[in-house]
């Protein structure tokens, strides 16, 4: 019979795990981050992380997600001055250095990666990771509406897309620089298509 810590424990060691794997995100590249090094720095067995976990990338999606919600969701919410082609410059502007920063770009690069062999782990990223953004997303978007600088009719999918599409587009291909010129063109064009 499990003893009356056993909750705590696992506890614990759920704790472990996702600070093990955030710290090694931080200081070695995706591809070097196993599950063996993950249990050995958080100190417990591989069995312990599989019974959680089903796959090394699974696990990443988990810590990055905990990393968003210990960040606080106005963390996540999108500025709202009143002037929706101002707030999305600041916002594609953000893209472009996350982007572009060493510290993500190769993460993410690898997770996009593995997500396209592995259906399971992209509908992971979707949940975890897209959806709670753009419930945000949407919510300023309405706000535009109800200011009436984005068509009333509009899907807010597809008024998100127009902006963030172009973005990864050039993120994925390489085919040409990704700068904040190019996100502030980008706001341009998509604000033209949106507006009333």
């Amino acid at each position: 019979m499990p003893s009356a810590d056993t909750p705590r424990r696992s506890e614990r060691s759920r704790a472990a795990i996702l600070q093990a794997t955030q710290e090694l995100i931080r200081e070695q590249p995706y591809g070097k981050i196993s599950i063996e090094g993950i249990a050995a720095r958080a100190k417990v067995g591989k069995q312990t992380i599989y019974r959680w976990w089903r796959s090394k990338g699974a696990l990443v999606v988990d810590t990055l997600h905990e990393q968003n919600a210990a960040g606080a969701q106005e963390a996540m919410a999108l500025p709202d001055t009143g002037d929706l082609a101002a707030d999305m410059r600041l916002v594609l502007r953000a893209t472009v250095d996350e982007f572009t920063s060493p510290d993500f770009e190769p993460l993410f690069r690898a997770l996009s990666i593995e997500s396209l062999q592995d259906p399971e782990l992209q509908e992971q990223i979707v949940e975890r990771i897209y959806r709670p953004q753009f419930e945000f997303v949407a919510a300023r978007f309405r706000s535009a509406q109800d200011a009436g600088q984005v068509r009333p009719d509009i899907d807010l999918t597809l008024a998100f897309e127009l902006f963030m599409a172009p973005m990864f587009y050039r993120w994925q291909s390489g085919a040409h620089p990704l700068t904040h010129d190019h996100a502030d063109a980008v706001v341009d064009l998509a604000m033209r298509a949106l507006a009333p």
